[in-house]
């Protein structure tokens, strides 16, 4: 399993920990320092079945900076996929990808059917 984090988000942190007392096992990547690229977040994006703006970090100061609440709506899934692959920032953290789920956002009980 991946788990995409910003080691310094008290969400990833809680998120982490709690990956570890359910003794799921792992490969962390700091997402700022390796941002996914545009093929990996179009899979993930495809096998979530969410809608791409939950993929993007709504509450971070570069959304913000960009004012991409007006701008998205307005962009081609193409254009925004680029986005975030552009900027680890923009993508919403935690997120875990195994075979077949992906969750983004740390919410204990969407997490919990991991565990199952």
């Amino acid at each position: 399993m991946l788990f995409l984090c910003y080691p310094r988000c008290s969400t990833c942190q809680k998120a982490k920990k709690w990956l570890e007392e359910h003794n799921i096992e792992f490969t962390e990547r700091n997402i700022a320092e390796e941002n996914p690229s545009v093929d990996e977040l179009q899979t993930w994006y495809k096998q979530s079945g969410l809608p791409l703006k939950k993929f993007f970090n709504t509450s971070g100061l570069v959304y913000k900076e960009m004012q991409l609440k007006d701008k998205l709506p307005s962009m081609s899934e193409e254009e925004q996929l680029k986005l975030l692959a552009s900027n680890g920032m923009l993508v919403k953290r935690p997120m875990v990808i195994n075979e077949d789920k992906v969750l983004v956002g740390f919410k204990e009980a969407e997490w919990g059917a991991l565990v199952k």
